[in-house]
């Protein structure tokens, strides 16, 4: 082992305290590079690439089955990902290796699938196996490859071709630019589908239960508090019993409602305090409830209510429907189910 390390440090470059300025002007340089190569993917969305971009979303929203995304080292993981956005975004994708395609792997194809093929220069071997299969039992192959006349790209029902673009890398070797542009575009054909689809927030939390995006992206009806929970007295009630109200419920507030049951203003215990010197307890709520406080709907997604506490500098949000008061939720309960 000793032998092999040595064997292994001897071939590689002098390690060397990097230079602070250096590493920046190199840093702006590798994302200048890429903002131009984006740039030029951009013109030919606009141009050449139009049609088979067109072609390839209209390819996929007629599928009866899966996308199949495929590609190898680079191309492969960004074709994962790409398979995830799919998946997650309401096209159903998964990737599979070229490897382990033609070790057994090829099963997991069907008809009723289409396949995204990724390679910049669209003459990797590896792929060629998927290619095969592809035009032996007539499944779709889009191609996304910058190699225009490329054996991918002769192969394929749809070709989207990435234009030509220097790597970020000095000696042009290590992808950057060129898994970029790849990966731009699957986000693409990904969100051309969700709006080709209609899919809406409720559709995404379906697929994202857990996290942060499955609490910003739940319903304020599902973690509200209801019932006895609400703090509420009616209009006229004295400030004693409203403060008895406020404490017994816990939630720093009490609601004010109509004759109709509809809400008036609330109550804080901050309200409380700026009052506290003017004989407060011979006081009615409606001589020191604010009007008109900040609700939203039993539908309001917890993304938006933290927005709402957040940039109103509160910390409960009265939930109403029709006007009345239906919930109540304390942003104690938004950061308790994660969100942010």
């Amino acid at each position: 082992m000793a032998l092999m390390a040595s064997a292994m440090h001897a071939g590689s470059p002098e390690r060397k305290r990097p230079d602070s300025q250096a590493a920046i002007e190199s840093a702006l340089r590798t994302v200048a590079t890429e903002q131009a190569g984006v740039a030029a993917l951009a013109a030919a969305l606009g141009n050449s690439l139009a049609q088979p971009f067109a072609a390839a979303i209209d390819l996929i929203a007629r599928i009866e089955g899966r996308v199949i995304v495929t590609g190898v080292g680079k191309s492969g993981h960004i074709g994962s990902k790409i398979a995830a956005t799919l998946a997650s975004t309401g096209t159903p994708a998964f990737f599979v290796h070229p490897a382990e395609a033609n070790h057994g792997d090829l099963g997991m194809i069907a008809k009723d699938d289409a396949i995204i093929a990724m390679s910049w220069s669209g003459e990797s071997k590896e792929l060629m196996g998927i290619v095969a299969y592809s035009r032996r039992f007539s499944i779709p192959l889009i191609a996304i490859t910058s190699g225009e006349n490329s054996a991918l790209a002769r192969a394929a029902d749809v070709v989207v071709l990435l234009p030509p673009a220097p790597e970020a890398c000095p000696h042009g070797l290590a992808p950057t630019t060129s898994t970029l542009l790849q990966l731009v575009m699957g986000d693409a054909l990904a969100i051309a589908l969700l709006e080709a689809r209609g899919f809406t927030p409720d559709h995404f939390r379906t697929f994202h239960p857990g996290g942060q995006l499955g609490a910003n992206l739940t319903q304020l009806r599902e973690i509200m508090h209801v019932g006895e929970r609400l703090p509420l007295v009616p209009s006229g009630t004295g400030m004693r019993e409203a403060i008895v109200e406020l404490s017994r419920k816990g939630f720093g507030c009490v609601a004010i409602t109509g004759g109709d049951g509809a809400l008036i203003g609330i109550i804080t215990d901050g309200d409380i305090r700026r009052h506290i010197a003017d004989d407060l307890l011979s006081m009615s709520v409606d001589q020191v409830m604010t009007k008109k406080p900040k609700t939203a709907a039993p539908d309001t997604l917890v993304a938006t209510a933290l927005q709402t506490i957040n940039t109103s500098a509160i910390t409960s949000l009265m939930v109403v429907e029709g006007g009345r008061p239906v919930g109540l939720v304390h942003l104690h309960d938004l950061l308790r189910i994660g969100a942010a």
